[in-house]
């Protein structure tokens, strides 16, 4: 289920709401021109580590890995990823948002048992 193109999907818009509300949280907690760093470059920084650090023949990714890990270290990851943008979201005060994110983040990662049980065998 983890490669259904539906869950792909979920898992694209998960992705870009994460770099998005990390955009918006350092945009909304930054001072002066210091905002402008934290809502840009976080969010590439984030994008850029999520793009390049992949496990050679991931079937939910292209099969590219331009610096190949492990599979566990990949899931930490993706874990430290969205954990973070979850953050984001509650410390700036959209609890109720935070709560669906993260819930719907749970549920892809559920479904995609198949991906995970992969994930730890490489």
């Amino acid at each position: 289920m983890g490669s259904h193109p539906i869950n792909l999907t979920l898992r694209f818009l998960l992705e870009t709401a994460a770099l998005v509300f990390v955009g918006i949280w350092g945009w909304t907690t930054a001072n002066n021109d210091f905002k402008y760093i934290q809502a840009i470059f976080i969010p590439i920084f984030m994008a850029i580590l999520w793009g390049i650090f992949a496990v050679p023949g991931d079937p939910s990714r292209s099969g590219r890995a331009p610096v190949p890990i492990k599979g566990y270290a990949r899931l930490i990851l993706e874990i430290l990823f969205f954990g973070f943008a979850s953050w984001c979201i509650f410390d700036t005060g959209r609890n109720i948002l935070c709560v669906v994110i993260a819930s719907l983040i749970v549920f892809h990662y559920i479904i995609s048992y198949d991906r995970i049980i992969w994930l730890f065998k490489h």
